[in-house]
């Protein structure tokens, strides 16, 4: 069913987002509220044509039920400025269950946080009946869940046969995306990083068969040059991963994928903001001293890259970014893919940690397009099937 046709007039919307936006814990106010404006095409194209949105979510990670510090009423406020509409607020599915009875055209509904309920993300089968049983039609629009097999993002489709479909910003993630994996134009070089090989081995894997470079930075970089002999101190290293490393370096060269590993680094001596720092070629960092940047020669190398590419993903970040001193890799790549996307080229940055570093540098606008899935998007480049999307078909 596409959304952009479907009539939604007189009908209650299931509409499932992704509201999970970081706030302080003693405040509670909203830090970054780009999930909430992500949704905002979709919850408008439904009020315009006359439906009633009626918003599931999930929000944290909460263990024992429902949580204050997990509720959905932090978010409340913010999103009727955001909409120019109060919003009807359920503390749970027994009162959603009394008043969506009574909603009209108008009026947009939010429910209490899905995850303080168990059954969500255990896929419940009678759960997400009893949540379907809400509204006439489902629209998933929450990318950053599609990798969760949840009875929100899931099994409540089942219920819909023919009137269930993807919402704006699903459908963009995912043209986004397919934009790189189906036919990228060339070169087309891949930015990997962050602090483990293992949490990156598939998406490098997959990315081999595409890719016409791959940078690779962060932490899980010194496994790599440990693999090819360098002393890296003090700097993380998964030595259980160095076969992995070396069968990657291996693969890349069979395949004819430039692989890039810094030739510099900023080496601290200790895991501390303020901590005594040198550059030093990262194959013979100091022992009890680690890499916490990519240097200065890394830096101008991974930049002329990231120049001459038409085709740019960039996935986790090239060192502690969140400290003012070891954020310069990391923010130079940022400005080399926003100058790359003013040439022309196509840059998709994913979720997580790149998101929240090109957010911090305030490059969000001038790179082609930022994913509002961390996880989800690293599975779907890691060549999986996201549930939340087989769903809908």
């Amino acid at each position: 069913m596409e959304f952009s046709t479907y009539s939604f007039s007189t009908k209650k919307v299931l509409l499932r987002v992704d509201f999970n936006v970081p706030i302080d814990k003693v405040t509670f106010e909203i830090l970054d509220d780009k999930r909430i404006k992500a949704a905002l095409p979709t919850i408008n194209h439904i009020i315009n044509h006359n439906g009633i949105p009626i918003l599931l979510s999930h929000f944290g990670r909460p263990k024992n039920g429902p949580e204050n510090q997990f509720s959905l009423i932090h978010i409340v406020k913010r999103l009727e400025e955001l909409i120019q509409k109060p919003i009807i607020f359920c503390k749970n599915v027994e009162e959603a269950e009394r008043r969506c009875k009574d909603v009209c055209p108008g009026e947009v509904m939010l429910l209490e946080n899905v995850r303080f309920y168990p059954e969500e993300t255990q896929g419940d089968l009678a759960f997400a009946e009893r949540l379907a049983s809400l509204g006439d039609c489902y629209v998933n629009d929450a990318f950053g869940s599609a990798h969760r097999a949840h009875a929100s993002t899931t099994q409540i489709a089942r219920h819909f046969p023919t009137d269930k479909m993807m919402g704006f910003l699903m459908a963009e993630e995912l043209a986004c995306a397919n934009k790189i994996l189906q036919n990228p134009q060339k070169p087309f070089t891949a930015i990997v990083g962050g602090a483990k090989v293992s949490d990156k081995v598939l998406i490098i894997e997959n990315l081999l068969n595409i890719a016409s470079d791959i940078i690779i930075g962060g932490g899980m970089a010194y496994t790599f040059v440990y693999a090819q002999g360098g002393s890296v101190g003090s700097s993380l290293l998964e030595k259980d991963k160095v076969d992995v490393a070396l069968s990657i370096l291996h693969k890349a060269k069979e395949k004819g994928v430039n692989i890039h590993l810094p030739q510099d680094s900023i080496a601290a001596s200790s895991f501390l903001e303020h901590a005594e720092t040198t550059i030093v070629p990262t194959h013979s960092i100091p022992y009890n001293w680690m890499g916490l940047d990519i240097g200065p020669e890394s830096i101008a190398r991974f930049c002329e890259v990231v120049s001459k590419s038409k085709t740019i993903l960039w996935n986790g970040p090239m060192g502690v970014f969140e400290w003012e001193r070891f954020e310069l890799g990391t923010k130079s790549l940022a400005v080399a893919l926003a100058e790359a996307t003013e040439k022309g080229s196509f840059t998709l940055v994913g979720g997580g940690d790149s998101a929240s570093a090109i957010a911090k540098f305030k490059l969000s606008h001038r790179v082609s397009h930022v994913s509002t899935g961390g996880g989800a998007l690293l599975e779907l480049f890691e060549g999986k099937e996201l549930p939340g999307i087989k769903a809908l078909t």
